[in-house]
């Protein structure tokens, strides 16, 4: 039985203490302007209602004596008024409350409180300083004298409020406000009851305790009460003490905030964080405070819970603690600031949660589950709102069963939650009182819910640390969540996808809930007075009256005299034994599709054991890798524990070497993937093994696998060590009471039913506990004894077991041990693993060199001392460990860990005299001639980098990667060989290498070798020719190993000087540091030469760069910044100069004329005389009629340096000119031709950007000796000089050449006026489109919108073109007047610079080689590097300003290109221009002389751009060369027909331009060629078959051998100007980017390449036919285009061998295939007709030309035609070079099928009549109806069909006359001709019937189309 009431207390108004005077009624009267109505205290102001208006007071409380067990609680005043003690102008009706406080033990009161309002007294009013006991007195006797009832009060009357609390441990709200209210009736009423009876009865009712149900009687569970004023209460106790009680408050909570709002309020509770209500009813706020307490059963909130906070405490919501509190919303204003509580405002329905604030959600399925279920619940209108007849309305659930409903919601929620908790309860101890832990990683790990951060949060909360503590008990009252969480998850799984049942089980739940709190429902009836209506109103007769304290006590003290008499009440609770509910399941199945085939897992797993074990370790190696991938899954991991278990006898199995690597191996991987918390057990289930399994090392010497499998996080792991003890003393401890029944007592022999041995813990654990209190105190005593002796050996057994494992076999290797998670870091107990590497490192470099290894190896001893000790000590305390054997462990663990030390160290020794494990034999790789080794090989495993392809991947295949060999470092390449660690594929070979030139990041990585799972040193080396090596070095080679390779790699990588690259080295005359060889020639010598050249450059250019050894360029990557100080700038140089150099003279020095000879060799002097531009003797002659000539200035490289010796400019520019024009751009570099249309004359000019006006004085001021004004003028004015000469140069512009000053351009602004604005969009979606040019060019005079958006520009309607066009930078061409005379035009575009394609193909290169898988496997991540590395719309701008150029090149007006410094985006456009525009440069010479003039002659610096020397490292390596070549394989995929070379030739090109493999691009410029002496070196050396020095040779010979760069499609158009398309959607990644070869390494150096050759069919043993020839080709291993050559190259090779077998010496393939040509042509032109591709190609339309494959539509069907055809000469110009005809060599059907398969409508022999001058021949003819085609053969069953009359093109059958030759035994009206479109054919037949006959066939075919 239990009080019902503690305290009765009166506390009424009083002015606060610290204010005095009359202050306080002004204060009052000037902030109270509004009535003093709860809803509209937001008026006040909240500080002066709490500290400045007044204070509480208790005027009395009773008993006035404490009770013993529950002492009076503080601070009530504050409670009564939250908003504060206030005076109101008008009386208010009574309000009632109730507020809960919290003890000190967690037990909470509750204060019910009614107030009402009283006129304030005259001391009350004029508040003067008296003491508060006159007041006290005043507010009895003064009273009545004041307010007689009759008068009203005057008019500036206030009212007081009054309060009267009830404070009570039960929550019987309802009865304490029918009490107080009762006592308010009384007051008011004036009813003849005394207040003093009433209240001495309410302190001394006494009322059972919960649990109803267990007590004899209604009577026992109800309680009729009455406080002696004739009323009557009836109090029902609930049925089970345990489940809250709710009223109506989790209805009211939904209703006020909606689903949503409530469950992440509920989420926020759970997970500890902070939550506050507001509202302007208290009585909501102390609801809705009580409905998230009822959400949170059955755990209990253990944090502040305040639901009715005083405005004087508002401080406390600055607390760091997680709350619930309520507060009145007019303080919503101080809850603003508040950054981390979650804001539910209940009178708004809205709850806030910070931006800081993360609550995390119920995981799925379960949120939306539950969010289903509430809805049905709150409602069930929803379902039925659809239906088109909706049924009868049905009756809603009233309030309180709606409040059960979603209450049962939850606590279903809670059983799905936590179902199956018990099977991860720890009984640690029994006696005397239960200690239980929860295995939290055990219950995630088996629920599948590790990753979910809501049930982790949940978990670590105090709230389920609670929950473990009260419910983890095993004998104890059960209640509804026990039996939910037991027996129903069954019932709940099932139901989960019917929600009629779901909803029938919520409601059955809802009953229990409901019965809970009203178990007597019929009983309840009240009978209690109320005061009448608007009695508040009615002056009362008198103020509350003062009580007498002494009656009130003499009640309280009889009542308690009875009770001492009655016996004490004892709460009778049923106790048995907690159900622990089926096992537990994961909350959702997971991935269950995609180990469908775990079962044959499993069973590998098994079989590789079984192996093992039976010694057949063949056989279990193959299966190894199979094993070690199925180990990822968890099922195949338990599998291995479990087999593993059955191999161990008596805690021992003593294994072989072999046998003991295998084990090992495959425990290190089973472990490889637990994390710290072990949620799957297996790290639990291998510890036992790893102290079972060992080897003999010697005798006496055992090594045991603990000491191979440390280097796991796991181990390092407390919680994981605190778990796994738990767990074994558990076992002990319930085979503690297990033991044989004759050994125990007798009264310990229970009836139970389950065999002794299945019982479970907990279920031994319980029956304990009912036994406990009829044991004798000996007994008790004995078995707490025995638990403390088990847990204190346990607790010995596992501070050995953790020293097994956390001490390293090798001490020096303690680095290892210190890295990890909970050693790293023991003093301050860090688990962070994120900076413990690099602590590490840093920890060995430091002791490496210090040499204190004994020191370091003690530290190692202290931290696993330290380490076993903390948790010694956490897990002894916790489990009742005796303070003695505590202190004894203390002393035991550190000569545990110096014994093992001991021990270790004889199995390190031994271990180290082992036989090394039989590893692979090292593959050495083929090497080029020259090539060295540098490095031998070092073991190394090559790793699986990001391309799925190599380890096997999403396309299957076998696992190439990983693969062990080892790496070599040769002068040239980095070379990996190995074979796969995959037994199944370990008869290939794997070879990735790279040049060493190509490296571009080199990066440290630690990485776990696949082998035994160490953590390695590793290293990653990426190349630009886009191969990873990914390698992890082999304990053998050791650090020092991998140190050593790293530099002599970065020595290799970047040598000091150009010549110590490997293209140098190949070739002793250039070795660094020996002088240079001469070669004694006719003549002076080339080196003679080449010092001459730069001797006389230096001369002429003046002393500035006589000191200077070597001219590196200025590296400007910022445009338009003045060159560095100590870098003279080229302009000053003309000053300078000797007037004689620049005068063109025909009489040259003698070393002048072979200069000259030498030049004109040159590339440059070739193509210039091909394409008409002049000659070196016209210009030498000042030929007048050229427009252009080639002029010497620049032989001497004194002008430009990195231009080439010869240039073309206009012929009425004067060389001296040249000089000043050049000083107006950069570098020099100004405007030069280099090339012109053969069709439109209009001419191609490159330059560099020009310099801006302010750049330009500067350079003036800085170096010129007398620079003046007039000097700057004459520059710029000899630009426009320069400009005008070559607008008049174009033979259509030359009638304005009058005109020789161009006020519109000069160097000072050079600008546009902002056309073009689809080349300028530098926006991604910014493209030319594919009418741009045509527009350009003014063609089109109705354009159509452009393609990014922009509206046509007016400016494009113009009919006049500018004769020139100037494209340069945006930025650079600011401002500029426009030319107002149209003469030329500026074209302003945004351009990248070089430092955006370095920073892009960085982007790429992890595009398309990633350093790790990706984390979404598939082409999305993959395509979304792409994008961001912005590649493609680097090639999209190139392309689209390249095709603007080649439109106005062919509309015929010239155009300058003059963008950065000249020589890289410049270079890539002038280049592609040419290729687009002329079909020269798409043949291979063309192309050679292409690059060699642009790219190489013009100076694009390819050893600046590819880093070739250490002065280049930081610049990092640039690709301008690659996009270019890139640019080119998209014109090739689009237009394949039109390039003699094979996309291999682009690939080889962009390989080799990077290798320094050869000297062609090395250097930047010819000047820094003839420097070295390289550039005539060819012409003087005749070498025998030595390396190649120059790719194009090297090219040249290739050829002759193989037709590899040979593309078999060329078929090309006369003069077809290309025009590609250039959006990014046309393009496509180019494959030399992604795909490899792992059977040989990169194809591109062909002497290696060429596989292993197959062996002769002789060879075969059994003598049998010859086998078949198949072979598996697979992705990423072979070369698909070798394993699978092309049609034509596999007939050269059948030729080849039956060349062979015939003893015929074998031809190159160019012989055979011009001999092959010359025949057809030969035939051709016998023929006489026009060839069928020509008249094809001609027809079809640009985008299916693009298709390579050309069908001619029509009625007849379609032929397939391949044109071969390559007669290029090398010197031939594009005109003469395609006079031979051509003639299709098969068609699509006769390619395949024999002649009798064909359809053949009629056949017969016809004479047919040749061309001219051919005689007749008898010919078999087939006339074939379906193909509508008339073929004929040489005879009936020749295969081969010699020709084809398409009927389509025949006009009319007629009869024919015979003519000269014809048949003369044959009729005349035999012959008939068919005449078609193309020519005549004449027939004859064998006589007149059958030529009729065929006559007839043909009309009758014709008629039939």
């Amino acid at each position: 039985m239990a009080r019902l009431a503690d305290y009765f207390v009166l506390v009424a108004f009083g002015p606060h203490p610290r204010e005095g005077g009359p202050s306080v009624p002004r204060c009052m009267l000037g902030t109270v302007r509004t009535p003093c109505q709860l809803e509209q205290r937001a008026a006040w102001d909240p500080w002066e209602q709490g500290s400045g208006e007044g204070q509480g007071q208790i005027l009395q409380r009773f008993p006035e004596k404490d009770w013993e067990d529950n002492p009076f609680p503080q601070g009530i005043e504050l409670f009564c008024q939250p908003s504060g003690w206030q005076l109101c102008p008008e009386r208010n009706p009574p309000t009632f409350f109730v507020a809960v406080l919290t003890d000190i033990n967690s037990e909470r009161h509750y204060c019910a409180c009614l107030t009402f309002w009283e006129p304030a007294e005259p001391t009350q009013e004029a508040v003067c300083a008296e003491d508060s006991t006159e007041r006290e007195e005043e507010a009895d006797e003064g009273g009545p004298a004041q307010l007689s009832p009759a008068t009203p009060g005057p008019p500036g009357q206030l009212f007081a409020p009054k309060t009267l609390v009830l404070v009570s441990r039960l929550d019987h709200a309802e009865v304490f406000r029918n009490s107080l209210g009762l006592i308010y009736t009384i007051h008011v009423e004036g009813l003849n009851v005394g207040l003093e009876n009433v209240i001495g009865n309410l302190l001394t009712c006494v009322i059972p305790l919960a649990g109803g149900s267990q007590l004899d009687s209604v009577e026992d569970g109800v309680r009729t009460i009455s406080l002696g004023a004739g009323d009557r209460q009836v109090i029902q106790t609930p049925l089970a003490d345990s489940l809250p009680v709710s009223r109506c408050s989790v209805a009211l909570l939904f209703r006020q905030l909606g689903i949503t709002n409530v469950l992440s309020l509920f989420c926020a509770a759970l997970t500890e964080h902070k939550v506050l209500f507001l509202s302007r009813s208290y009585q909501r706020l102390s609801d809705a405070c009580r409905g998230l307490l009822a959400l949170l059963f059955p755990l209990r909130y253990s944090f502040t819970y305040v639901p009715i906070l005083p405005a004087q405490l508002l401080e406390v919501l600055s607390t760091p603690t997680p709350f619930i509190i309520g507060v009145n919303a007019a303080f919503q204003a101080e809850t603003q600031e508040l950054l981390d509580v979650i804001i539910a405002d209940l009178d708004g329905g809205t709850v806030t949660v910070p931006e800081c604030v993360h609550i995390p959600p119920l995981p799925e399925p379960l949120q939306t589950q539950t969010h289903s279920v509430l809805s049905m619940v709150l409602d069930p209108e929803l379902e039925l709102a659809d239906l088109a007849f909706p049924p009868p309305s049905t009756n809603a659930s009233s309030l309180k069963m709606q409040d059960k409903e979603l209450r049962a919601v939850f606590l279903r929620l809670f059983a799905q939650l936590l179902q199956g908790y018990r099977w991860c309860l720890h009984m640690v101890r029994i006696h005397p009182e239960p200690v239980i832990r929860f295995h939290k990683a055990a219950f995630l790990g088996q629920r599948g819910l590790v990753e979910d951060d809501f049930l982790m949060k949940v978990l670590e909360g105090m709230a389920f640390a609670g929950f473990v503590s009260e419910r983890g008990v095993p004998y104890r009252a059960t209640d509804l969540f026990d039996e939910l969480v037991a027996h129903e998850v069954a019932r709940m799984r099932a139901d989960e996808n019917h929600p009629q049942r779901v909803l029938r089980h919520v409601r059955e739940l809802a009953e229990q809930l409901y019965k809970n709190e009203n178990p007597y429902p019929a009983v309840a009836m009240h009978k209690v007075q109320r005061p009448g209506e608007a009695s508040h109103l009615r002056r009362a007769p008198r103020p509350f009256p003062r009580l007498d304290d002494g009656m009130v006590q003499w009640i309280v003290d009889q009542a308690a005299a009875k009770m001492q008499g009655a016996p004490p009440a004892v709460k009778a609770e049923r106790r048995t034994t907690v159900p622990s509910g089926p096992p537990m399941t994961a909350i959702l199945e997971r991935s269950s599709g995609l180990h469908g085939n775990s079962a044959r897992r499993l069973e590998v797993v098994r079989n590789c054991i079984s192996y093992v074990f039976e010694g057949k370790m063949l056989e279990a190696k193959k299966l190894l890798p199979a094993v070690l991938r199925a180990l990822k899954g968890r099922a195949a991991r338990r599998c291995l524990t479990q087999e593993l278990h059955i191999h161990v006898q008596q805690n021992r199995a003593v294994l072989d070497h072999q046998q003991f690597d295998f084990v090992v191996r495959m425990m290190n991987c089973c472990l490889q993937d637990c994390t710290s918390l072990d949620e799957h057990g297996i790290a639990a289930a291998l510890l036992p093994l790893v102290t079972a399994f060992c080897r003999k090392l010697s005798p006496g010497v055992t090594q045991f696998a603990y000491s191979c499998v440390q280097e796991h996080v796991v181990w390092s792991t407390p919680q994981f060590w605190e778990a796994m003890f738990y767990g074994d003393v558990q076992t002990h401890i319930r085979a503690l009471y297990l033991e044989p029944a004759e050994d125990r007592d007798h009264g310990q022999v229970g009836d139970v039913s389950a065999p002794e041995d299945e019982r479970s813990a907990l279920d031994v654990a319980s029956e304990q506990r009912r036994l406990w209190p009829t044991l004798s105190r000996e007994k008790q005593q004995e078995l707490v004894q025995k638990e403390e002796s088990t847990v204190f050996s346990q607790a010995i057994h596992y501070a050995n077991r953790m020293s097994y494992l956390l001490l390293p076999l090798d001490s020096s290797r303690s680095r290892l041990l210190r890295e990890r998670a909970g050693l790293g870091d023991l003093e301050s107990a860090s688990n962070s693993l994120v900076t413990n590497s690099m602590a590490g490192s840093v920890a060995e470099s430091y002791d490496t060199e210090s040499g204190f290894e004994d020191a370091e190896t003690c530290d190692v001893a202290g931290a696993v001392v330290r380490f076993i000790n903390r948790f010694v000590d956490k897990v002894c305390t916790e489990s009742g460990v005796t303070s003695d054997h505590l202190k004894g462990l203390h002393v035991m663990v550190p000569d545990i860990v110096q014994m093992h030390i001991e021990t270790l160290e004889a199995v390190h020794r031994e271990s180290k005299r082992l036989p090394p494990i039989q590893k692979p034999k090292l593959l050495r790789p083929r090497l080029l001639p020259g090539e060295e080794c540098v490095l031998d090989g070092l073991r190394v495993y090559l790793l699986p980098d990001g391309r799925e392809e190599g380890a096997g991947g999403s396309g299957g295949g076998p696992a190439l990667l990983p693969a062990e060999g080892a790496v070599f470092l040769t002068t040239y390449r980095v070379i990996f060989t190995g074979m796969p660690t995959d037994p199944l594929v370990g008869e290939q070979v794997v070879v990735r290498s790279f040049p060493v030139a190509a490296l571009t990041k080199e990066k440290r990585i630690s990485v776990q070798t696949p082998v035994d799972q160490l953590l390695q040193d590793g290293l990653q080396l990426r190349s630009c020719t886009f191969q990873l090596l990914r390698m992890a070095f082999d304990e053998e080679a050791g650090s020092d190993g991998a140190e050593l390779f790293r530099k002599q790699l970065h020595k290799l990588r970047y040598p000091p000087d150009i010549r110590g690259t490997f293209a140098f080295t190949l070739d002793p005359t250039h070795a660094p540091g020996r002088p240079p060889r001469t070669t004694k020639d006719k003549g002076p010598s080339l080196r003679t030469l080449s010092r001459n050249l730069v001797k006389n450059a230096k001369k002429t250019i003046g002393r500035q760069y006589v000191t200077r050894k070597k001219y590196s360029p200025p590296s400007w990557e910022h445009r338009g910044q003045p060159p560095p100080e100590d870098q003279e700038d080229e302009i000053s140089v003309s000053e300078e100069l000797e007037p004689s150099t620049l005068t063109p003279s025909s009489a040259l020095k003698p070393s002048d004329r072979m200069t000259m000879s030498s030049l004109v060799e040159r590339a440059c002097c070739r193509d210039y005389q091909r394409l008409g531009l002049g000659t070196l003797s016209s210009s030498l002659s000042r030929a007048k009629s050229e427009p252009f000539r080639i002029s010497p200035v620049n032989r001497m490289y004194a002008i430009c340096r990195s231009y080439p010796g010869l240039l073309i400019v206009p012929q009425s520019v004067q060389d001296n000119a040249l000089q000043r024009v050049s000083r107006c751009y950069r570098q020099n570099r100004f405007p030069v031709v280099c090339w012109r249309s053969g069709r439109s004359k209009a001419v191609l000019l490159r330059s560099g950007g020009l310099h801006g006006k302010g750049v330009v004085g500067l350079f003036k001021a800085q170096n010129a000796p007398s620079p003046g004004q007039s000097q700057a003028d004459s520059s710029s004015l000899e630009q426009e000089k320069y400009l005008q000469a070559v607008v008049s140069s174009m033979p259509r512009f030359a009638d304005a050449s009058g005109r020789n000053t161009l006020s519109g351009f000069s160097s000072a602004h050079v600008g546009s006026h902002g056309k073009w604005s689809s080349v300028r969009a530098s926006g991604r979606s910014g493209g030319l489109g594919v009418d741009v040019g045509s527009r350009l060019a003014g063609r089109d005079l109705l354009s159509p919108p452009q393609a990014n958006g922009a509206p046509p520009d007016p400016g494009f309607l113009q009919p006049q073109r500018a004769a020139l066009y100037i494209i340069g930078d945006k930025a650079q061409l600011k401002g500029v007047r426009p030319d107002p005379l149209q003469q030329w035009e500026l074209v302003p575009i945004e351009v990248f610079e070089a430092r955006q394609v370095k920073a892009s193909f960085k982007k790429l290169l992890k595009a398309c080689v990633p350093g790790c898988p990706a984390a979404e496997p598939g082409p999305a991540s993959f395509l979304r590097s792409l994008e961001d590395s912005e590649w493609l719309i680097q090639l999209h701008k190139l392309l689209q300003v390249s095709v603007l150029v080649v439109e106005l090149l062919d509309s015929g007006s010239s155009v300058l290109v003059s963008l950065e410094d000249g020589w890289d985006i410049t270079t890539q456009v002038v280049s592609l221009v040419q290729l687009l525009s002329d079909p020269f440069y798409r043949t291979l010479e063309g192309f050679r002389l292409l690059v060699e003039k642009e790219w190489l002659s013009f100076g694009h610096r390819f050893s600046h751009r590819g880093a070739h020397t250490l002065a280049g490292q930081s610049s990092g390596f640039t690709p301008v060369f690659l996009q270019f070549l890139d640019c080119v394989h998209q014109v090739h995929l689009q237009f394949p027909m039109e390039f003699e070379f094979s996309p291999f030739y682009l690939k080889f090109l962009g390989y080799h331009h990077a290798s320094r493999r050869f000297r062609t691009f090395l250097l930047d410029s010819d000047y820094e060629r003839i420097e070295l002496g390289l550039l005539y070196e060819e012409k003087g050396e005749r070498r025998g078959q030595q390396a190649c020095r120059s790719v194009w040779e090297y090219v040249d010979r290739l050829s002759k051998r193989t037709p590899v760069f040979y593309n078999y499609m060329y078929a090309p158009e006369d003069a077809e100007v290309l025009r590609p398309y250039s959006n990014v959607s046309n393009l496509k990644v180019w494959d030399f980017y992604t795909e490899e070869t792992l059977a040989e390494g990169p194809p591109y150096d062909w002497e290696l390449a060429q596989g292993p050759p197959e062996p002769p069919e002789e060879e075969r043993p059994d003598g049998g036919a010859p086998q078949s020839r198949r072979r598996v080709v697979w992705p990423c291993y072979d070369s698909r285009p070798r394993a699978q050559p092309d049609a034509i190259s596999r007939l050269l090779e059948e030729l080849q061998r039956l060349e062979t077998e015939l003893g015929r010496p074998a031809e190159r393939w160019k012989d055979t295939w011009d001999r092959a040509k010359a025949a057809q042509r030969l035939e051709a032109r016998a023929d006489g007709r026009g060839t069928p591709s020509s008249l094809l190609v001609s027809s079809v339309p640009h985008h299916r030309r693009s298709l390579g494959v050309y069908l001619q539509e029509g009625p007849v069907g379609s032929t397939l035609s391949l044109s071969l055809d390559s007669d290029q000469s090398s010197g031939s110009t594009a005109s003469s070079s395609r006079q031979a005809a051509r003639r299709s060599t098969s068609t699509l059907y006769s390619q395949f099928q024999t002649a009798e398969s064909e359809n053949r409508s009629y056949e017969g022999t016809l004479y047919k009549k040749g061309a001219f001058m051919k005689p007749w021949k008898a010919r078999w003819f087939v006339l074939d109806k379906t193909k509508h085609q008339l073929r004929y053969y040489d005879h009936r069953v020749d295969t081969e069909c010699k020709g084809v009359i398409d009927l389509a093109e025949v006009e009319a059958v007629a009869p024919g006359t015979p003519t000269m030759g014809a048949p003369k035994t044959v009729d005349e009206k035999a012959f008939f001709d068919v005449k078609t479109t193309r020519r005549v054919y004449n027939f004859c037949a064998q006589d007149v019937p059958s030529a009729q006959q065929w006559v007839d066939q043909i009309q009758s075919c014709l008629s039939d189309a």
